[in-house]
């Protein structure tokens, strides 16, 4: 193994795989990020796209790893979070979930000029026939990132009320830009010395709870 630790991203959480690699401790230097438009298709090119970023001999290198836990489509979220727990593991480093509504909601409050303590934001997905999937966010500065999950995400059926009391917006992905979330997520959390066990990050589908892996 030559070359410094690595930081590797994963964000699977749409129909556009976002993977992201990244020297630690380096900031935004040297990051390589890509998107791949799979669908379907992830579950034989998961591996074949990590590798063209980061051979599979360079897998060593690793030195923390950072995933999209969800909401999104099961099999896709599924894959990404068994492989970063496989390679934490097998690896023995550290592993941090983050939602991808948080990911989300930390382009959208960055964005809000001029920002204000406190301020929250509720996102929506809405699922055909289904209701919606929301969860809510706000600027504090305790956080790691400075925006904390007040609401984890959940299901609301159609003839619900979530009574959501601060502004709303939908919740799109963006493989590229969210997997650079996963990156600054990352190297703050190496900053921090932050331990990141892989065995308590899990899928978070609201649809459909997954228990254990």
């Amino acid at each position: 193994m030559s070359g410094p630790p690595l930081l590797l991203a994963l964000h699977s959480s749409s129909e556009t795989l976002g993977v992201a690699v990244q020297p630690l401790c380096q900031s935004d230097a040297g990051a390589q990020v890509e998107g791949f438009p799979l669908g379907r298709r992830l579950s034989n090119q998961l591996l074949p796209c990590v590798e063209q970023l980061l051979p599979a001999d360079q897998w060593p290198r690793i030195g923390r790893l950072a995933v999209a836990i969800g909401p999104g489509g099961f099999t896709g979220t599924r894959l990404t979070v068994v492989l970063a727990r496989t390679l934490a593991q097998q690896l023995g480093i550290p592993l941090h979930g983050f939602s991808s509504f948080l990911l989300i909601a930390r382009r959208l409050l960055a964005a809000e000029e001029p920002a204000s303590p406190g301020q929250r934001l509720w996102l929506e997905q809405v699922l055909p026939r289904r209701g919606s999937v929301v969860g809510c966010y706000g600027l504090d500065p305790t956080a790691l990132g400075g925006v904390a999950e007040l609401e984890t995400p959940r299901l609301v059926r159609p003839e619900e009320s979530w009574g959501g009391d601060a502004p709303c917006a939908p919740a799109v992905v963006d493989a590229v830009a969210d997997a650079r979330q996963l990156l600054e997520l990352g190297q703050l959390a190496h900053a921090a010395d932050l331990a990141g066990p892989w065995a308590p990050v899990l899928p978070l589908y609201p649809t459909s709870p997954v228990e254990g892996l």
